[in-house]
């Protein structure tokens, strides 16, 4: 927490989970990849993933409930073991790097998201790989390493679903239970990184309230607004958390 910054500290918090439970809601897309750089804001980085994992695992119960039983399990056979190599290699440069450092890399995945969703129609045009094996184990591996240094798996898992030709349903599916999956993946590894702060999880259990009236939120502004218009705005601020995180 920052010193005589409280409220700050706890507004930010607040809005973290609530984004959380908005983005599962059904205003995800573009969302998710903030949620980690606004708890930098007012957190060590290294405490800030710690924290930021049970939030989102959180999301993820509402998430699965939504789409259970929707997902196409071969391709997380695909997926998955990838993933785990790509949390090994995530989780010791983690503990290898310093807390500067750290933050940097963050700005910078956070950057390079920023500019996956500034080109994405442009990329899906262009993007003619096949779904083979070896791709499915390259994506996975890409989408562990990046959410383990910086919840932000994203983009490779998105841009790999698009090749398989899935329903909308089946692709949401996939991709929640994917990352479900992943974040379980991660506990014991950031365990052993010492990246849980218990203490200060359970000071500030109660603001995990925030996710589930995010996903009611989420839920009821589905329809009501403009998706592409609330992408934009979480695209600006995409954009200057990057800066932020790589010159402050």
């Amino acid at each position: 927490m920052i010193p005589g910054a409280a409220p700050l500290f706890y507004i930010v918090i607040g809005l973290a989970a609530f984004l959380t439970g908005l983005s599962k809601g059904g205003l995800g897309g573009t969302m998710g990849v903030l949620i980690t750089p606004l708890v930098v804001l007012v957190m060590p980085s290294d405490q800030a993933l710690g924290f930021t994992l049970p939030v989102l695992m959180m999301g993820d119960i509402f998430a699965m409930a939504a789409h259970w039983g929707h997902w196409e399990s071969r391709l997380l056979r695909s997926l998955l073991p990838g993933a785990l190599a790509g949390v090994t290699l995530g989780t010791f440069i983690l503990t290898n790097i310093s807390p500067l450092a750290l933050r940097r890399a963050l700005g910078i995945m956070v950057l390079v998201f920023f500019l996956y969703r500034l080109f994405e129609s442009r990329l899906r045009q262009s993007f003619r790989l096949k779904g083979s094996g070896w791709l499915g184990l390259g994506t996975g591996a890409l989408a562990g390493f990046t959410s383990t240094l910086a919840h932000a798996g994203g983009p490779p898992v998105t841009m790999y679903l698009l090749l398989q030709n899935l329903s909308p349903r089946s692709f949401v599916a996939t991709s929640v239970l994917f990352f479900t999956v992943l974040n379980w993946i991660k506990v014991p590894y950031y365990w052993a990184a010492g990246l849980f702060d218990f203490g200060m999880q359970v000071r500030l259990a109660w603001l995990l309230l925030a996710v589930p009236a995010g996903v009611w939120a989420g839920r009821w502004l589905t329809g009501r607004v403009s998706k592409e218009a609330f992408d934009r705005i979480i695209l600006v601020l995409l954009g200057v958390t990057a800066v932020w995180l790589l010159l402050e």
